[in-house]
């Protein structure tokens, strides 16, 4: 006879759920290997940043005079360049060949020369590239008497007119990065946390401890508690690498955390609950297919695959052009929306009418899957044997 209600019965299968999980050693490791990846992104970027915008120049012969004007100049390009004199240019030559320094400039002013490695970075070029332009147009100012600081004032202040249609954010790199971040732990935590529902419904199963369960509590109501409590460990975990990202983010720098990356995190909180009701009922589901773990994969199979080919082709588009026609339409499709759609939210590529109607869809679709996962776990959940047919377990 049962005795509990349903919100009790569901309360109570959701608090075993949690207590289980949130002790045992994958959780707490596999949290510590996510929080190690993330964080060492975080700082793998702040090198590349501090790198990227340093370079070491050794100057020799004429073209030491070029110091100062080298830097002033890299500084106003949001450049930082230390500059080492070299007496002997052999010497010079055998610090670029060992990389002690980036280029080796050697030359009067207006024909400079940099011996280098390989390859020369872009912007330092153009910073070399402006420093003899300069020269040379001093020189011919100079001789048709016309006073050359007065001329480049002129000539700096004047700028090509905006006229943008779509204008993007000036942190839009920032935004695709967080973007990408926030669809790639939603996949991960979706993927795995889905496969732990479907597990645990077979372990359970294989184990007929679903037999005493349901003594005392309804199929749906059991599957709901499982989807429930597994959802909120995934978010847990979230949460956990959300905050810890953040803060490394903003300690180090690396990104300048205005609103929009905040607005990432909750948006990406909310369509994980949605993705994972989406997704974890139908794992359970499937789950209840089969009463071997070793069978497991062959029911979940497609499903996984819808995910993974869906998570590429998106974040490949989402990479290309988050605005895009064709990133528009797959990140409207409820089974992909919860990845994607929190990314270009990111990215300030999704108007708000996108938002409201992918939601809408999600939804929708969370409410009509529950309903045939339901019917399905509560049609095969206790059956043991063979593998059940998915028609058989639905007109059951």
């Amino acid at each position: 006879m049962r005795t509990l209600s349903g919100r009790r019965a569901v309360w109570l299968v959701l608090k075993r759920e949690l207590n289980t999980r949130l002790r045992t050693r994958s959780f707490v490791v596999g949290t510590g290997v996510l929080l190690v990846l993330l964080l060492g992104y975080v700082f793998f970027q702040t090198s590349l940043a501090s790198s990227s915008d340093k370079n070491t120049v050794g100057l020799t012969g004429q073209a030491i005079g070029i110091a100062r004007q080298l830097q002033t100049e890299a500084a106003l390009s949001g450049r930082e360049i230390s500059t080492v004199v070299v007496t002997d240019p052999a010497e010079g030559r055998q610090k670029v060949e060992d990389g002690d320094i980036d280029a080796l400039v050697s030359g009067s002013a207006a024909q400079l020369t940099a011996t280098y490695q390989s390859s020369l970075d872009g912007e330092l070029r153009r910073v070399l590239d402006q420093v003899a332009q300069q020269q040379v147009l001093d020189g011919v100012l100079s001789s048709a008497q016309l006073e050359p600081a007065e001329v480049m004032a002129r000539v700096n202040g004047t700028h090509v007119r905006d006229d943008a249609l779509s204008p993007q954010p000036a942190d839009q790199t920032q935004r695709l990065v967080v973007g990408l971040v926030v669809a790639f732990l939603l996949y991960m935590s979706i993927i795995t946390y889905g496969m732990m529902v479907a597990q645990g419904v077979v372990e359970e199963k294989s184990s007929r401890v679903v037999e005493i369960l349901l003594a005392s509590v309804r199929p749906w109501q059991l599957l709901l508690g499982k989807v429930i409590g597994l959802g909120l460990v995934g978010l847990t975990q979230l949460v956990v690498l959300a905050v810890a990202g953040l803060g490394a983010a903003a300690a180090t720098g690396v990104f300048t955390l205005s609103g929009f990356a905040t607005g990432a995190v909750l948006w990406g909180l909310l369509w994980y609950l949605l993705g994972f009701l989406l997704y974890a009922t139908i794992y359970g589901a499937l789950g209840s297919l089969v009463s071997r773990q070793e069978d497991t994969q062959s029911v979940v199979g497609p499903l996984n695959i819808i995910l993974i080919v869906g998570f590429i082709a998106g974040f490949n588009l989402l990479v290309q052009n988050p605005a895009g026609s064709a990133t528009k339409i797959v990140s409207l499709i409820p089974l992909l929306s919860p990845i994607l759609m929190p990314a270009r939210i990111s990215t300030g590529a999704a108007a708000g009418w996108e938002i409201g109607l992918s939601l809408a869809l999600t939804v929708a679709l969370v409410a009509v899957l529950t309903w045939v996962g339901g019917k399905i776990y509560g049609n095969s959940v206790l059956r043991i044997g063979s593998r059940i047919k998915l028609t058989e377990a639905l007109r059951g």
